[in-house]
């Protein structure tokens, strides 16, 4: 019994280490895609996800 919850307790700490590093690949994939990106580009996504959200923006 005790071989069981060992194994049950080390697949959930894989899943959770590999939910953490996808998280962070794209956590910093949005920052150096913001950071690099063209200011117009980054309002012009921002403005249509606004109106495809029926959010008015002006």
């Amino acid at each position: 019994m005790s071989t069981n919850t060992l194994v049950l307790s080390g697949t959930r700490t894989n899943e959770r280490l590999g939910a953490v590093l996808v998280a962070a690949f794209l956590g910093l994939g949005l920052v150096f895609m913001a950071g690099f990106a063209p200011a117009m580009a980054l309002h012009n996504a921002a403005h249509d996800f606004r109106h495809s959200q029926n959010f008015p923006c002006h």
